[in-house]
């Protein structure tokens, strides 16, 4: 039965959930600017949260059973690096890998465009996280057809229907992952106009902020309509039961941080991976080994430092 912390994690993160069937108007249906409670608060709450996904992902390792697969799309400036740093600052790095996908080489424009992305799967007990994804291909490849020429496609797999068939492709893809044991969370980072404004102005400002900025992602901007009737699109025909996309608040950094740590603590909650038992045979021989270990404890010493803590977790 889930506790109360686990109910409260799963009401906070409905808002965000784009239900599967629905209808996508993304300037309509989602507040970039939206939050609940104060900065202050907010940095209290991510803290909790690290920590809950640091237990967690503790489980997932051990168990060894299922894999995480964390997708981040957004604009420029949305801040999906600051998010990935921030949220998974408590987790072992041995169990979380990231990875950053720029435009194909020409050895990955030889293949499906899911090639280099299966590469870079998590396997079963981690975590892995796709700063910008495979949802590229319905988004700036969408926003700039021409790309689809140095896809080597065939001629007939370029028609106007190759969104719909990319959507279909997609949606399938993860559902073959998720029955696979690899579960698919989706995060949408919404920032507004003008906050991609003052933050691209903040790079140009601040010394040590400017080689994040890049004239590229200012004639980008000039697309702004395209991309939000892409990401409206790309939201609406790939929000499934099985990988549900959550649109998050992103003009509030620290708002932004919490929503997405919520969201991903939630899925590891609703997988609620275990520690390992043992069978009685192993649990036998662990008690010989013991016994072993305790006759060579030297003089002074306790047999078994740990032998109070092992009998309360018995009891318990």
């Amino acid at each position: 039965m889930p506790s109360d912390r686990e109910e409260r994690i799963a009401d906070f993160v409905k808002p965000f959930r784009v239900k599967p069937g629905s209808d996508v108007s993304l300037e309509k249906d989602f507040d970039p600017a939206f939050k609940v409670g104060s900065k202050k608060q907010g940095q209290e709450l991510l803290a909790r949260g690290i920590d809950l996904l640091a237990e967690y992902q503790s489980r997932l390792y051990a168990e060894d059973t299922h894999g995480v697969l964390i997708v981040l799309q957004a604009l420029d400036a949305a801040g999906k690096d600051g998010t990935i740093r921030h949220v998974m600052s408590g987790v072992n790095p041995q169990g979380v890998s990231v990875h950053s996908f720029k435009v194909p080489s020409s050895e990955e424009l030889d293949h499906d465009y899911f090639w280099r992305f299966a590469q870079r799967l998590p396997g079963r007990g981690e975590i892995g996280i796709f700063n910008r994804s495979y949802y590229e291909e319905v988004l700036v490849v969408r926003v700039h057809p021409e790309l689809l020429e140095n896809q080597k496609l065939p001629k007939d797999s370029r028609g106007p229907d190759v969104w719909k068939r990319r959507f279909r492709e997609i949606n399938g893809w993860e559902r073959n992952l998720s029955d696979n044991g690899i579960k698919i969370v989706k995060l949408f980072l919404n920032l507004s106009r003008e906050e991609q404004r003052t933050r691209f102005l903040r790079r140009i400002d601040l010394p040590d902020h400017n080689w994040k900025f890049s004239s590229a992602d200012v004639r980008e901007r000039e697309y702004w309509d395209d991309y939000q009737q892409a990401f409206s699109e790309m939201l609406t025909h790939t929000s499934t039961e099985w990988a549900p996309w959550y649109v998050i608040p992103a003009d509030r950094k620290w708002f932004a941080r919490i929503a997405a740590g919520a969201v991903i603590a939630n899925t590891l909650i609703d997988i609620d991976p275990r520690y390992p038992t043992i069978d009685e045979e192993a649990r036998a021989n662990l008690k010989e080994i013991k016994k072993t270990l305790e006759a060579q404890a030297p003089p002074g010493a306790a047999a078994d430092p740990f032998a109070d803590t092992d009998s309360e977790s018995e009891k318990s």
